[in-house]
């Protein structure tokens, strides 16, 4: 009897080991299915939030671009006289002429010669900074940099102006020929580059340089002809006079002089690579210009009176 009762109390035992052992590997079973589908569902809810936060990015940066397109737009094709100290892009016409003449602050045009190089791009930065438009009178290359430049340029709401594809005084002055040649040349690429047709020139040494082969009188005829209009300067920042000029002396030559003009001031600037001093400088300058009574920072536009060395 008592063996009977120990065979089924053994029994009972080995039930109940198996019947936990099921339930311990249904749980299991449970557990490895389960998680995985639980950590599933985390990750496609995380990969959904970043998919959204990738489309709204994507959506903020289209509406950045349309909306420095527009206003990249707006001051090429829409140009107005500015009441803000920012910029004159006019198109021509006897009404803005006249209101632009009527505006008696003194106007201040940055012009940068020489470029583009790694220094326009930093320019350019400062530029935006502050909420200040110049003229870039350029030389051609070729190299990407350059031509994200010459496009920055004209997107930003920059007047873009000519100085010569090579810059070889040589041979862009050795007959009328060899400069229409170059002048050309230049201006067809920088049409390719930017779709935009430049007006406006400056000489490479200024239209009173004494190395030309040919009569100034002559290119500027030529000029004349093809409704091109060039500029010199009245104001130079010496930034030419060596390598590397001192910050301190090019803010002072430019500001000293600036004294002088009540009326138009047309500063020469460059960017070539070793003008770091230039633009240590750049916002010394506008700061003072801006804190300067009656006094308006602008692009070269076609209301802009040309600041000439050389009359006809």
């Amino acid at each position: 009897m008592s063996v009977n009762q120990n065979d089924k109390n053994s029994s009972r035992e080995r039930t109940d080991r198996v019947r936990r052992l099921k339930k311990l590997i249904l749980i299991l079973a449970a557990v490895i299915i389960v998680i995985p589908i639980i950590l599933c569902v985390i990750l496609f809810c995380k990969f959904q939030s970043l998919e959204d936060q990738i489309h709204q990015l994507q959506e903020s940066k289209v509406v950045k671009e349309e909306q420095e397109r527009k206003e990249s737009a707006k001051v090429t094709s829409q140009p107005s006289l500015s009441s803000n100290l920012l910029q004159v892009h006019g198109d021509g016409s006897e009404t803005e002429r006249q209101d632009y003449e009527k505006d008696t602050r003194r106007k201040v045009y940055l012009t940068f010669d020489d470029g583009p190089s790694a220094n326009t791009a930093e320019i350019l930065d400062i530029l935006k900074e502050y909420h200040v438009k110049a003229t870039f009178f350029v030389v051609g290359k070729t190299d990407q940099a350059s031509i994200d430049n010459y496009r920055r340029i004209v997107k930003e709401g920059h007047t873009l102006g000519m100085h010569s594809y090579s810059h070889k005084y040589n041979e862009i002055y050795a007959s009328k020929q060899a400069y229409i040649d170059d002048l050309t040349k230049l201006k067809d690429y920088l049409y390719e580059v930017t779709g935009v047709t430049p007006r406006y020139v400056r000489f490479p040494g200024g239209s009173s340089n004494q190395v030309s082969n040919v009569d100034m009188r002559e290119l500027i005829d030529y000029l004349d002809e093809n409704d091109i209009i060039y500029f010199d300067w009245n104001i130079s920042s010496g930034d030419t006079d060596a390598s590397k000029v001192g910050v301190n002396r090019i803010v002072n030559n430019c500001m000293k002089k600036l004294e002088d003009f009540s009326d138009e001031a047309m500063i020469l600037l460059h960017d070539a690579n070793d003008k770091g001093t230039t633009v240590e400088a750049l916002p010394i300058m506008i700061e003072q210009i801006q804190d300067m009574d009656d006094t308006v920072l602008l692009p070269i536009s076609e209301d802009t009176i040309p600041i000439r060395h050389v009359r006809k």
